[in-house]
């Protein structure tokens, strides 16, 4: 009996430890803070961590152990995360697997990934940003519900096209009942209690900011009421959920607003929108390309920066921080190998970090970055470049090349630059 007492009360203080006395983030007058210190970041995108931290298929965690040992050691305490895919396993460009199988039926598994990765990132004093829907396809998102709403079969880019693609998807901000799915989700997943702590997920602070979606767009310039619509009930019912946690959005800015930087402005002065967010990626929009990455790298950085600067603007009137919260750069040569050089990757990063630096110490809206994405101890297999299953998961999801933009521990050039402004961010 004495053993079992003693069990009991070695466990209580396990739960409680886990917790720790680890602040929330909040924003006041404009920044970021961790209890009464201001807070500004160099973080990345860790979108598998659930999955990693499973016990089930993909599940790894002595790597995930490995992971985030390694990026506390250099300084990243801020983990942009997906809370889990929607639909079936085995479909082409979607990783797996999957978190929510039908609407409202959960793989266990992966919850328990959740659980067990908000532990070990509370040990270490680290923040989770989750995000809870996805515009494309590689984790279900908007297609999923639409399919699962009786909108049709839902196409994949990869070989029905992005025309066929985007023209479904655009049903989304109008089609209430994969609102609804979507709705019963959020209410599902905000009122969860972690296993392995005991918490609440609305009462643990290890999450820094519940985040409506990755990359949520109207589709098209008929949309953009009702998607504005969609957005501020989506952030108020998150807000009647939890009143601990930030809001985001995972807006790309202008480039994810039909180009329209009024809809992003309308969307962000919700008053339960806490921070901003954009997305910026030079490759994708043209700035650079396979050839250019050296020679157009300057071309990229001042772009970078104006985009920065537009969405800046609208931060300051609403005193409201600014995160860009995915970037990213492939290594030279467009190599997928871990190791290999990252000259211009490098630059590019430097450019960024050393913004935020500056606008922290000015006082600045632009607080912090999580660039794209950690591909830590991964080893992408060589005989092909798209992932399969069994793969270890780089940060490159399932319809890019495995190594495209992924950061790995064997980038050391790129490692120490992130290491240098993390620290010099704490200052």
């Amino acid at each position: 009996m004495m053993k079992k007492v003693i069990s009991l009360i070695c466990l209580f203080f396990i739960i409680c430890s886990c917790h720790s006395d680890q602040p929330f983030v909040s924003v006041k007058d404009g920044n970021f803070y961790i209890g009464d210190k201001p807070y500004s970041y160099v973080g990345t995108n860790f979108w598998y961590g659930a999955i990693l931290g499973s016990q089930g298929e993909g599940g790894d965690r002595e790597r995930l152990i490995r992971e985030l040992d390694f990026m506390k050691e250099n300084g990243i305490n801020n983990l942009r995360i997906l809370v889990g895919g929607d639909g079936a396993d085995g479909i082409p460009s979607r990783i797996q697997p999957t978190l929510q199988k039908e609407p409202g039926v959960y793989n266990d598994e992966i919850l328990d990934g959740l659980d067990f990765l908000l532990k070990e990132m509370a040990k270490r004093q680290m923040y989770a940003v989750l995000y809870l829907n996805n515009s494309w396809e590689w984790s279900g998102g908007y297609s999923q519900y639409l399919e699962w709403a009786d909108a049709g079969k839902a196409p994949i880019p990869s070989i029905d096209g992005w025309n066929t693609f985007t023209t479904y998807v655009q049903q989304y901000a109008q089609n209430k009942k994969a609102q609804a799915l979507f709705s019963s989700y959020v209410n599902d997943i905000l009122t969860r209690t972690n296993r392995y702590t005991g918490h609440k997920y609305t009462d643990d602070p290890t999450i820094m900011s519940w985040q409506i979606g990755n990359e949520p767009r109207a589709f098209s310039d008929a949309n953009k009421e009702a998607f504005a619509k969609w957005m501020s009930d989506i952030a108020a019912q998150i807000k009647s959920l939890d009143k601990n946690h930030l809001v985001s959005t995972g807006s790309e800015g202008k480039a994810g607003c039909e180009g329209d930087l009024n809809l992003y402005e309308t969307i962000h002065s919700d008053p339960n929108i806490d921070y901003m967010t954009i997305h910026i990626w030079p490759k994708n929009w043209g700035w650079v390309n396979e050839e250019t990455l050296e020679t157009n790298l300057q071309t990229a950085i001042t772009n970078t920066k104006a985009y920065i600067d537009e969405h800046t603007t609208i931060a300051q009137k609403y005193n409201k921080p600014i995160v860009l919260e995915e970037f990213g750069f492939p290594r030279d040569g467009l190599s997928f190998v871990p190791g290999s050089p990252t000259k211009s990757r490098d630059g590019y990063y430097k450019a960024v970090f050393a913004y935020i630096h500056e606008n922290m110490e000015n006082n600045g809206r632009f607080a912090g970055c999580n660039f794209w994405s950690w591909g830590g101890f991964a080893k992408p297999v060589a005989e092909h470049v798209f992932w399969k299953s069994g793969d270890d998961y780089t940060g490159d999801p399932a319809q890019e090349e495995q190594g495209l933009n992924s950061v790995f521990s064997q980038d050391e050039s790129t490692i120490k630059i992130i290491k240098k402004y993390t620290q010099l961010l704490k200052k």
